[in-house]
């Protein structure tokens, strides 16, 4: 499994850089999204063939959930970000980091990207190089536990792709229906809910437990660095936002508080 992992450091190496030169070509930072889900499919394709056997029934199930949620992913930030201007987030970067920005950028954002794929990866390592025919009881509850964070992920953003294309005015910004009524950001909460699924396919192996640093990656980094905490910030100048937060969750599903 080392070599397995090597190899597949110095091939998202080799995207990540990929992905910085393009960035400079368009100058926007919001490339590094939309390949994000790409980049694990690469890894986990890789790793399928760099394994040269038989798939398993389980590698399937593995890379059918990885290919599923990578695929989705790109293709909605690859449209909602088409014709619109850079990403706030690397905007505000831009404009905050000058001079140093191209070498800030290229280590802060596309290579700590990489790392933090590599060790998001960690199932695709596990499943792939330990062979183990026939599925199990945790099989299927993987299975439903990463169908449910997909539907999750999935139908939250097309509510709220939905909201933004049709509202009526620009000052109506604050989504509060379907998904959205139970948590202020469903979508993050289906992102971290899936990635338990591809963990719980390791347990079927005796080193599998190590691969959890995966899911409880992505979880710290949504819940904590990069994802709800940066989203919470810039809405919580709006009054609407404040007045909505009040009563909703802000990341796991629940009922909405009443007045």
């Amino acid at each position: 499994m080392l070599s397995s992992i090597i190899n597949s450091a110095l091939i998202i190496f080799a995207y990540m850089t990929i992905l910085f030169i393009i960035s400079i070509i368009k100058k926007d930072n919001s490339i590094a999204d939309i390949g994000w889900g790409i980049g694990f499919i690469i890894v986990a394709v890789f790793n399928t063939v760099y394994k040269n056997s038989l798939i398993t029934t389980r590698e399937i199930i593995l890379l059918s959930m990885i290919a599923f949620w990578g695929m989705r992913l790109a293709g909605h930030i690859f449209f909602r970000n088409k014709d619109k201007k850079e990403d706030f987030r690397y905007a505000k970067w831009r404009k905050r980091w000058g001079k140093l920005f191209y070498i800030r950028s290229y280590f802060q954002v596309f290579i700590l990207q990489g790392v933090l794929m590599l060790v998001i990866s960690l199932p695709i390592f596990v499943v792939i190089n330990y062979d183990l025919k026939g599925i199990s009881i945790l099989d299927i509850i993987a299975i439903l536990i990463w169908l449910a964070g997909f539907l999750f992920e999935a139908i939250s953003d097309y509510q709220l792709h939905d909201f933004i294309k049709n509202r009526k005015t620009e000052n109506n910004n604050i989504m509060t229906e379907g998904l959205w009524q139970y948590s202020r950001h469903p979508n993050y909460f289906g992102e971290a809910l899936l990635w338990w699924g591809p963990f719980l396919l390791c347990l079927n192996f005796e080193t599998g437990i190590l691969a959890i640093f995966s899911p409880m990656t992505i979880d710290y980094l949504i819940m904590f660095v990069s994802g709800v905490p940066i989203l919470e910030k810039r809405f919580m100048k709006n009054p609407e936002y404040r007045k909505y937060a009040e009563k909703t969750n802000r990341f796991f599903p629940w009922f909405s508080k009443k007045n």
